[in-house]
């Protein structure tokens, strides 16, 4: 080296400390040695002792109550009197879809998820929309159409019960002076559009939040630049607003199934599953087999096909509907390891 070239790069001051090359922390990252075993282990055993009061209240609240349900359907069996020891097989099962009353709680489920899909959610994005834009009194509106949520199903029904109530309730004081009074909850044909009815003002304020919270999500640079392209507001909300609701909608689509199949409060306080059977779901016919007619065998079948109706619907469901979000929640997650 020449003396020109020592020249060229100044010495660093004294007590000095060189930075060290780009390179020099990967070759320190991948020169880290492992944690020693012992830690490694103390670390696994933190984690279990976390995780096992957890599994054991989901074991004997969850799965062990499943079980017993698979186990005694397949008996006949009251309940009462020790172990079921009447093996029947299949005979319940054959029973219940030979039955009339269950196959119109099918019926009944359909019709109720269908309506929850095509008219309650609808009503509540149209709702969560209007809420998202600025007026006076909002966050009063807010409060008020999401309120009918905190109350439980039972109050719900016995407020409804009194409002449709034939006899003085105040649906028919009001609708009376147009003529269209009706028996409500005890005429086979209008028992349920009113439960609908109540199941929308109960639940719909939920849904609601879920696609409020979703929309005040969208960041506004992105409706404005659809606005600043030409788009009008039915385009925004078309081909901007709604296809970023996606995982929410979906989310909503799945919660409302869901309960629309395992739906009993509101039902079993309003009408009992009346009249004629008119009104009844499988929750209400397993709790009527089940400790009314103490048929438990029966009714623990009825359990057996609405938990498999359930699961199946939730592994399509996030199988085929719910897969790229999930796949996207994945991906995040790995990249903040």
């Amino acid at each position: 080296m020449t003396a020109a070239q020592d020249t060229s790069r100044p010495a660093s001051p004294p007590g000095e400390r060189r930075a060290p090359s780009p390179a020099a922390p990967a070759a320190a990252g991948a020169a880290a040695p492992r944690p020693p075993r012992g830690h490694r282990l103390r670390g696994r055993l933190t984690i279990a002792a976390f995780l096992l009061p957890a599994l054991l209240l989901f074991g004997l609240l969850v799965l062990a109550p499943i079980l017993v349900a698979i186990y005694t359907s397949v008996f006949k069996w009251n309940g009462l009197r020790g172990l079921p020891d009447d093996f029947v097989g299949t005979a319940n099962f054959e029973r219940m879809f030979a039955d009339e009353v269950f196959l119109g709680d099918l019926w009944r489920g359909a019709v109720l998820i269908v309506l929850s899909l095509v008219v309650q959610l609808p009503f509540a994005l149209g709702v969560a929309m209007l809420l998202n834009q600025r007026m006076r009194g909002r966050a009063v509106y807010r409060m008020i159409f999401f309120a009918p949520y905190i109350l439980s199903e039972v109050i719900t029904g016995v407020l409804f019960s009194m409002i449709l109530s034939p006899d003085g309730g105040l649906a028919n004081l009001v609708l009376g002076t147009v003529g269209l009074e009706s028996d409500w909850l005890s005429d086979p044909s209008t028992v349920m559009p009113s439960l609908f009815l109540v199941m929308t003002w109960k639940y719909f304020g939920f849904h609601m939040i879920l696609y409020l919270t979703g929309r005040q999500g969208i960041p506004h640079e992105v409706t404005e630049a659809a606005q600043i392209d030409g788009a009008g507001s039915w385009q925004v909300f078309r081909y901007v607003t709604l296809p970023l609701l996606g995982p929410t909608i979906r989310i909503s689509v799945f919660l409302s199934v869901i309960g629309a199949i395992q739906l009993f409060d509101l039902v079993w306080v309003l009408t009992g599953g009346g009249p004629a059977h008119s009104s009844e779901t499988m929750a209400v016919t397993m709790f009527q087999f089940g400790f009314k007619r103490y048929q438990v065998g029966y009714a623990n079948a009825i359990s057996v096909v609405m938990f498999a109706v359930s699961l199946v619907f939730a592994l399509v469901y996030q199988r085929y509907v719910m897969r790229r979000d999930t796949e996207g929640a994945i991906t995040a997650m790995r990249s903040q390891r």
